[in-house]
């Protein structure tokens, strides 16, 4: 009787540990009331999942790393320096999140590097736009299509659209930015595999991203200790999140593109949000179920 129970109780929990990506994830892009996009790769194994994700959508401040990355391309080609310093004049400052605008005063200075850290740390807007300052709107744009990226792209300075547009239909359309599910976890993996930075840029990119401060995303739902490389966006309609989730069966990158939410409340339990904390659980889990045990 008891090899019965055994073998009862192993088929039922064989099921759960072996459920699909596709098991896990469509019940949850489905039951969203707004559209959503993604895309899922284990860059250790191959294994991927994909749903809407050649559709553009809007990013909000999740673009910023294309602006991380074009700012330390430049620093690899030596067209800047990230010592170098900027100033904060109070024409500079400009709402949402982010610390400069309410905290700084005129003439303080930072490094770029500081400037970038507050960017992807605090989701600066003020800091992002002193950035593009630097690199330039264009360059960035220019930078993604060079690798392949072409929907990738950021329409103007934050809040400044009316003034620093480059695209103002796009602007229309998208508001700070655009991409697909599919090229933003093809960016994740050029981040983490590829060579068009060198090591030492590419771990300052990767850097940044580990400090970002969100919690209400993909870090919200997962093991304390779990590492998560990201950026994030929020705007009234739409919630964003994108990055490498270290998990147990391989380092997986992982993109969540929401817009025209039903939700737009200004809550930490807003439904786009808990859309891409419950895709990072599933995906975390999945792959958690999957890694090979090691031996005793």
């Amino acid at each position: 009787m008891f090899t019965a129970f055994l073998l009862c109780a192993l088929l039922h929990a064989q099921p759960s540990a072996k459920k699909s990506l596709v098991t896990r994830l469509d019940p949850l892009a489905i039951e969203h009331k707004g559209n959503v996009a993604l895309a899922v790769k284990n860059l250790e194994t191959g294994e991927s999942y994909y749903r809407n994700a050649d559709e553009v959508m809007p990013t909000a401040s999740l673009i910023k790393i294309a602006v991380l990355i074009e700012l330390h391309r430049q620093a690899q080609d030596e067209n800047l320096k990230l010592s170098d310093r900027v100033t904060l004049r109070a024409a500079d400052k400009v709402p949402g999140s982010g610390i400069l605008t309410e905290h700084f005063s005129d003439g303080a200075e930072f490094s770029l590097r500081d400037t970038a850290r507050l960017m992807i740390a605090f989701s600066d807007n003020t800091a992002t736009n002193l950035v593009l300052d630097r690199v330039a709107i264009a360059s960035v744009n220019e930078r993604m299509k060079k690798w392949g990226f072409p929907e990738t792209r950021i329409n103007a300075k934050v809040f400044r659209g009316s003034t620093t547009s480059v695209d103002p239909e796009r602007t229309r359309r998208f508001g700070l930015g655009s991409t697909t599910a599919r090229e933003m976890v093809g960016i994740l993996e050029q981040l983490q595999t590829g060579d068009r930075l060198r090591p030492f840029y590419k771990q300052a990119v990767l850097n940044h991203l580990s400090k970002n401060a969100d919690k209400d995303k993909f870090k919200r739902m997962l093991p304390s200790d779990a590492v998560v490389v990201h950026k994030d966006g929020s705007t009234s309609d739409t919630r964003t999140d994108a990055g490498l989730l270290h998990t147990p069966g391989g380092i997986v990158a992982v993109c969540v593109l929401t817009t025209k939410n039903k939700d737009r409340r200004w809550q930490s339990d807003n439904a786009g949000n808990l859309l891409c904390a419950r895709v990072a659980k599933e995906v975390y889990a999945h792959f958690a179920a999957l890694e090979t045990p090691k031996p005793k």
